[in-house]
């Protein structure tokens, strides 16, 4: 005899192989009653094998970098169950399900592929269970359970960062309708009905991600000012040596350099130097700090260069263009998703500030500020490591003044920075003063770009940086 139910109403339901029988409940014998609950609690429960969903980008493996549950724990909807990196980003992986997890497909460091279990999860299974996913063991189901189950299987798509914002804005994620992948809500169909419940008008961007934080009532200490002479300190790391040569597999953020360099060789690339009096913008950059520091906001040098880059190429839209693989078609990109190059324990990473041509300098500086604090965590997503359009790599704060940057495709330009030094320089009157200089590096693709557009490009950023204040005339 097989319990299937114990139901709160006045009879019992015993299932048979063949037939079904229903006792009154007066029936049951005391002595069998210890034996008829241990005998429920076992079979209410089912083991779901959670597969790795598809996380777009053409990612087919990545690499489980940590695990945040182990054997044994309970779990419940959006619980974070590990860190995973791919070539692009990092992703959390969270759970669908409220339950036990029972087995760990992988170990830490292991590649894990798309569509392939990840983990089992023993759920409750008078919940039923989502039909994409892979059920281990399946006790009996009678019609009315079968119902239910399709009911509740059917769940709203949605990342745990769009389900933050909803919240935080008290929207109801059934009211919203998605336009991704299986109606999969994004955070642009939130912004979209929170713009047609409050009647404001968005700009073509997600820059209302971009939330400045709240002004902050205490002191914010002064940074440092002497910041010259510093000295190299060596990497504090045990250096072990073991007399044998080691060989380690290429994943995450290097395989993606692999593959994006192999591509950038195919460009023919060309170079262009020039070098860049930023006097005004040093002193603009130190009468603009406290005010940026009460609003809690760190003001560097780029926010300045991104946004002359962005004006730079209103004028000059061949350099925010894409060439297809047969160089056929130039695609000339609406946005300009700038990238920053960023140097990370997991190795080079490019995440880009979207939309720039629609941001304030301290709006992008806010956005910075994120990038950094994540990519420092290595906790960049998929979305802020694509899409970009164009590329400005800041070696400067490492050292060094000219290098030779190499594009990153399918962008058509990028420019490096070198460090900012104090040089004497000549005036109009031939008087020798002390300048704030710092070296640029442009590369292009030769294909479609030639020498006099990088110049007359190069020429108009450094106008707008020399001169800061010239860019108020373009703002918008």
């Amino acid at each position: 005899v097989c319990i299937h139910h114990v139901r709160s109403c006045s009879s019992i339901r015993f299932v048979r192989p063949k037939y079904v029988c229903v006792f009154d409940k007066s029936a049951v014998k005391f002595s069998h009653q210890q034996r008829l609950f241990r005998t429920t609690a076992v079979s209410c429960g089912q083991i779901v094998q959670f597969k790795l969903s598809d996380i777009g980008e053409g990612i087919t493996e990545v690499t489980v970098k940590e695990w945040y549950i182990k054997e044994g724990d309970s779990v419940s909807q959006f619980d974070s169950i590990c860190e995973v990196q791919s070539d692009k980003a990092s992703v959390t992986i969270t759970s669908r399900y409220d339950g036990i997890i029972r087995k760990l497909h992988y170990n830490l460091d292991e590649i894990a592929f798309v569509g392939k279990p990840l983990v089992d999860i023993e759920i409750d299974a008078s919940k039923g269970v989502a039909p994409e996913e892979d059920v281990v063991e399946t006790p009996p189901m009678s019609h009315e359970e079968h119902t239910h189950q399709e009911i509740k299987g059917h769940k709203t798509l949605a990342t745990p960062a769009v389900r933050r914002l909803a919240m935080e804005n008290n929207i109801k994620l059934s009211e919203v309708v998605g336009t991704g992948k299986d109606n999969r809500i994004l955070k642009e169909d939130i912004l979209n009905y929170l713009a047609k419940q409050t009647g404001a008008i968005l700009p073509p961007s997600p820059k209302a991600e971009i939330i400045p934080p709240l002004p902050k009532s205490e002191t914010v200490p002064a940074a440092p000012k002497d910041k010259a002479h510093k000295i190299p300190v060596p990497v504090s790391r045990p250096i072990v040596f073991s007399g044998k040569d080691k060989t380690e597999p290429v994943t995450g953020f290097q395989k993606a350099m692999v593959k994006t360099m192999s591509a950038a060789l195919k460009i023919p690339h060309f170079g262009y130097c020039d070098e860049i009096d930023l006097t005004q913008l040093v002193q603009l950059r130190e009468e603009l700090k406290p005010l940026a520091q009460l609003r809690g906001v760190k003001l560097s040098f780029m926010p300045f260069f991104i946004k002359a880059a962005s004006l730079g190429l209103l004028q000059y839209p061949i350099l925010n263009a894409s060439l297809d693989e047969n160089c056929q078609n130039v695609t000339y990109k609406a946005s300009h998703n700038i990238g920053v190059a960023m140097d990370t324990e997991q190795g080079l990473i490019v995440p880009n500030v979207k939309n720039v041509q629609v941001c304030s300098v301290f709006e992008i500086a806010s956005e910075l500020n994120r990038l950094q604090s994540l990519g420092s965590a290595g906790q960049l997503g998929t979305n802020d490591l694509t899409g970009g359009t164009f590329t400005l790599s800041n070696i400067g704060t490492i050292g060094g003044t000219y290098t030779k940057p190499v594009i990153l495709p399918p962008e058509v330009a990028i420019g490096a920075l070198g460090k900012i030094q104090v040089l004497p320089r000549f005036n109009g009157k031939g008087e020798v003063f002390k300048a704030q200089i710092m070296n640029v590096s442009w590369s292009a693709d030769h294909r479609i770009i030639d020498g006099a557009t990088m110049a007359r490009f190069s020429n108009l950023w450094k106008s707008y940086l020399e001169n800061p204040a010239s860019m108020l005339l373009d703002l918008k």
